[in-house]
């Protein structure tokens, strides 16, 4: 696995052309829109947090170290949805293998909440601490971004801005697809960000998240009948 210090070192040779003032325009929508949904989804986020203490004990947080903007690493948070100690089973494995690895270590409430993406909701503390935007490219994990640089190493290009809640490839594509198709969707975004796009992007992500929130509260209620 490559460094802190030399993954920042190689952010640090990106290109400069990549500062907009538009970003300042889009830190402010973050901390709005963050603030906001914190406000707004804190039963909910109540109420996840004691099914989660309940069913399967603490610690009621996923801490998941990733790579961010200019290669600095951060804690990303999220509901605890698998069983003790996954990250260092799962932590060699990625795409397609991982994705299969998981499901073996799905705590019961943890597969539903992922399917209602509501495992997610923690990561507004990020976006409000400023690790992360509610629009951008997904983060990676340490261990893994070697391995994605030599399979599309365009992926460099993904650091100069902060990584996202949501992006352009989760809301077009599947998780499963290769990286540099991800990747063509993540360029995309960071070459013509703005405004408009960003606030296409959160309704996207807003229109994703009701209907796994719907398609998973469904699935239960047929499950009890």
């Amino acid at each position: 696995m490559q460094s802190v210090e030399e993954i920042r070192a190689r952010a640090a040779e990106l290109p400069a052309y990549d500062r907009r003032p538009v970003d300042g325009l889009l830190r402010a929508l973050d901390v709005v829109i963050a603030a906001g949904g914190l406000v707004l989804l804190s039963p909910v986020l109540l109420l996840v947090g004691v099914a989660i203490l309940v069913t399967s004990g603490q610690p009621l947080l996923y801490r998941g170290l990733r790579v961010g903007r200019d290669g600095r690493f951060f804690e990303m948070y999220k509901f605890r949805t698998l069983a003790a100690d996954a990250e260092s089973r799962l932590g060699p494995y990625y795409g397609a293998e991982l994705s299969a690895r998981t499901v073996t270590e799905l705590t019961k409430l943890g597969a539903w909440l992922r399917a209602a993406q509501l495992d997610e909701l923690p990561q507004l503390w990020n976006v409000l601490r400023g690790e992360m935007s509610m629009v951008g490219p997904r983060p990676i994990r340490p261990a893994l971004f070697e391995q994605v640089v030599r399979e599309a190493p365009q992926s460099w290009q993904r650091l100069v801005i902060r990584p996202g809640l949501s992006g352009l490839a989760q809301t077009r594509i599947g998780r499963d697809e290769a990286w540099t198709e991800k990747l063509a969707h993540d360029l995309e975004y960071i070459a013509d960000r703005s405004a408009a796009l960003y606030l296409r992007g959160v309704g996207a992500m807003i229109r994703s998240f009701l209907a796994h929130v719907g398609a998973a509260v469904v699935g239960r209620r047929v499950e009890h009948n």
